[in-house]
């Protein structure tokens, strides 16, 4: 059986990958292992820090690494490589891509050939919406605090990782709106497991590329 670890943020992205990811990767004979970041309150670290718990599971040789982090939550002060650059590229996915590229060539050469970087587009959250009758028949209306709010996302964006990483428009800011009392961690997982990782696979292409990416490692 061939291992990844998925080194992600918090309990969300552990459920995540355990209920959402390991049922599909199982018929890869693919395991999953999903530690969470080091020195970590529940959300990104500074990248040397990062950078450390990825080469230090990598020294395992029979494992393969990649990361499950938000973009919304990276900042300078994190010090990721090539930052500045990066914020000078337009394109979002492009930015992105050129961040994990700029993250890899950091990681000790003799070891990086196992090392996937991902970086989500613009968070966890945005996959959420890839099928947004799963949040309507999951809540009451009365819990729905702006249900035409939910249905003008989902009209404006038809690739949810697009929904971009304002203050108060980012897809966690947007669910706060929508959703009384909404909690990530309680329904983070809960509502991506209902989604199923194959329609989440065909509305998000960047988050479609990394599992493709991990599940025809070699």
């Amino acid at each position: 059986m061939k291992r990844i670890i998925i080194i992600g943020e918090g309990p969300t992205e552990q459920l995540f990958c355990n209920d959402v990811l390991q049922p599909v990767f199982n018929a890869h004979d693919i395991f999953l292992e999903t530690p969470k970041i080091k020195k970590s309150k529940g959300g990104i670290v500074a990248w040397e820090h990062l950078k450390k718990q990825v080469e230090l599971h990598l020294k395992d040789t029979g494992v393969y690494v990649t990361t499950l982090i938000d973009y919304y939550g990276i900042h300078p002060c994190h010090a990721f490589p090539k930052w500045e650059e990066a914020k000078a590229i337009v394109n979002k996915s492009d930015r992105i891509t050129f961040l994990e590229n700029a993250i890899l060539e950091e990681i000790d050469e003799s070891i990086r050939n196992r090392f996937i970087p991902y970086i989500q587009l613009h968070e966890f959250e945005a996959l959420l919406f890839s099928d947004i009758s799963v949040i309507a028949s999951n809540f009451k209306s009365d819990e729905l605090s702006d249900y035409a709010y939910l249905l003008e996302t989902d009209k404006a964006f038809s690739n949810p990782e697009n929904i971009n990483d304002g203050k108060t428009t980012a897809p966690s800011k947007r669910l706060d709106r929508i959703i009384d009392d909404y909690s990530k961690v309680v329904y983070g997982s809960l509502l991506a497991q209902e989604i199923g990782l194959e329609k989440i696979r065909e509305k998000c292409p960047r988050f479609n590329n990394w599992i493709e990416r991990l599940l025809t490692i070699e």
